[in-house]
């Protein structure tokens, strides 16, 4: 494909997940969380990024269906989603999630009793970052974050509020590709579990009910949303954390 035919592809993939974006979006609001807050002491808050424009409670979203998952097992953990231009509305959660004596701040304590775990896929790997940096400037610690083929600027670089980070990417997509490497902000501070590489390369991965242009313009992008084994690694670092108590 020539450099001006890439261009136009990238054009008109970005047009067409604007379109989407503006035409499908359900616009989450803080109504939507089902998490009792404030939590226990000792208890996770696992939030998952969706990737795109999509909807917090799309279930065919490889995030969305983790989510649902992990609220299925018997764990110490309140578990929900996020659409990735969201933010505010986990901070918000977070918040109220810690402010154990009700006074509407957060005590150092309890900002230092945080056991919170983000992970997404896409723009929403990229949004796990941007939220962790808003953290660090509340001086609030993350566990965990894991990005699954994260898109955006300015996600590579993990800052020191972050215990663990992990990074799952994949090269094979003719316009989009996942972050190829994170790294620490303080080495000291940040451990980089690993930049886990998926290859999709002649991978059969069931597509069904993709949009076209996604499978004519992000088809590898896609096909690692698709991945069960993408979602089992998701998987086993959250559990990792969980099972150790953080």
């Amino acid at each position: 494909m020539s450099k001006r035919c890439a261009t136009l592809a990238l054009m008109l993939s970005l047009v067409l997940v604007l379109l989407s974006g503006c035409l499908f979006s359900t616009g989450q609001r803080y109504r939507h969380f089902s998490t009792a807050t404030p939590l226990p002491d000792r208890q996770f808050l696992v939030l998952g990024f969706m990737g795109g424009r999509e909807a917090w409670d799309n279930h065919k979203n490889g995030v969305r269906k983790l989510a649902l998952k992990l609220r299925a097992m018997p764990l110490p953990a309140a578990v929900e989603t996020v659409e990735n231009t969201k933010r505010e509305l986990a901070l918000q959660l977070i918040d109220k999630a810690l402010d154990r004596d009700g006074d509407s701040r957060l005590s150092s304590q309890e900002r230092q009793s945080a056991q919170i775990i983000l992970y997404g896929q896409s723009f929403g790997g990229a949004a796990v970052v941007k939220l962790a940096r808003q953290l660090q400037k509340r001086q609030i610690p993350v566990l965990l974050t894991v990005q699954i083929d994260s898109v955006g600027l300015g996600d590579a670089v993990i800052p020191s509020n972050v215990r663990r980070a992990a990074n799952l990417f994949q090269k094979n997509g003719l316009i989009i590709r996942g972050e190829p490497r994170i790294r620490p902000q303080d080495p000291a501070k940040t451990t980089i579990i690993g930049n886990f590489r998926f290859d999709y390369k002649g991978k059969k991965i069931d597509l069904t009910g993709i949009p076209w242009h996604k499978k004519l313009f992000r088809s590898a992008h896609a096909k690692m949303d698709r991945d069960p084994e993408v979602w089992a690694k998701v998987e086993s670092l959250i559990m990792e954390v969980v099972k150790s108590g953080g």
